[in-house]
């Protein structure tokens, strides 16, 4: 069976382990133009996608295709719709990423609240002894400790997140839409939007990207949280507004945002958040630690031994 990696540079580019590498014929290209993509599957059965859109030309241009292997969590690049009437069977990766993510919320949350990044410019700009001190206090810091934190959907990582913020002495407010009483304790209490909204200091997001949940967090959900909240977003870009996030960050009603998604990612020219002074950002790296990726390749190898035995696992748009 012939195997094609369109674009695993961010999965392998260390050169990790990967156990199909070693049982099929395996053509790997680092990256894809989209305009590249046909003729780079060809005639090939199993397509492996990091990012890259298979969109219904592609299916209706490679009819060989009988598998999509999803190298992450997302799958919103694949055309569902064309990929179910090609008979393709789509796998993905559902929770290789929960500490790291889990990490990365609060690499963002702890850069926000110590001010490390600017702390940082600051000496290595050589300032520390040759200006006066107000500069050094002119980007407020403050405690995690005694805070409210608010997890919007509570699956692995959102779980992964409260326990942090409950080690670090913060009260959890959690939402989602089927409630498990049973994972309550004296520190984490389930809620509903609208009072996670109102009484949290920090607001992180863990939610899949759906009808439901597209620009979830707008002027109007804005409007109902506490003045100066921090938000922190993990998840998908789609999940906020980026206009009204970026309205509320200049108003002050939102004191900073910790984001490592994008509603379009690479952003475009004039997003309103890349560039604001209120925003920290990373580009969609919270999955990039290397154990992280090592189990993330784990999981894609069985997913596709699974489907050739019949038995696939994982499957999503069915």
């Amino acid at each position: 069976m012939k195997l094609v990696v369109l674009d695993g540079f961010l999965v392998n580019h260390d050169n990790l382990p990967w156990e199909l590498a070693d049982m099929f014929d395996v053509t790997w290209y680092d990256a894809t133009k989209p305009e590249d993509t046909i003729s780079r599957i060809g005639d090939a059965q199993a397509v492996f996608v990091n990012r890259h859109a298979i969109t219904k030309e592609v299916f209706k241009a490679c009819p060989n295709i009988e598998y999509i292997g999803v190298l992450g969590t997302g799958f919103n690049m694949i055309d569902l719709e064309a990929a179910k009437e090609a008979g393709v069977t789509i796998c993905n990766v559902p929770a290789y990423s929960t500490n790291a993510v889990a990490q990365c919320v609060f690499s963002l949350l702890l850069n926000i609240s110590f001010m490390t990044y600017k702390h940082n410019e600051f000496v290595k700009a050589g300032k520390w002894n040759k200006v006066p001190d107000e500069e050094l206090v002119d980007k407020p810091m403050f405690e995690l400790a005694g805070k409210t934190m608010g997890v919007i959907g509570f699956g692995h990582i959102g779980q992964a997140v409260a326990k942090i913020a409950n080690a670090m002495g913060m009260e959890v407010l959690a939402y989602r839409r089927h409630p498990d009483k049973s994972l309550e304790t004296s520190q984490l209490h389930f809620a509903c939007l609208d009072e996670l909204l109102a009484k949290s200091d920090i607001i992180s997001l863990h939610c899949p990207l759906n009808p439901e949940t597209t620009q979830l967090i707008n002027k109007d959900t804005i409007a109902k949280m506490k003045d100066g909240a921090v938000l922190i977003n993990t998840s998908r870009g789609g999940v906020i507004n980026d206009q009204d996030v970026a309205d509320a960050l200049d108003s002050g009603k939102l004191y900073m945002a910790g984001l490592d998604v994008l509603t379009v990612e690479p952003p475009t020219d004039g997003n309103p958040l890349t560039l604001h002074p209120r925003t920290i950002l990373t580009p969609h790296m919270g999955w990039g630690p290397k154990e992280t990726r090592i189990r993330l390749l784990d999981v894609v190898s069985k997913n596709f031994l699974a489907y050739l035995n019949g038995n696939p696992v994982n499957v999503v748009g069915e």
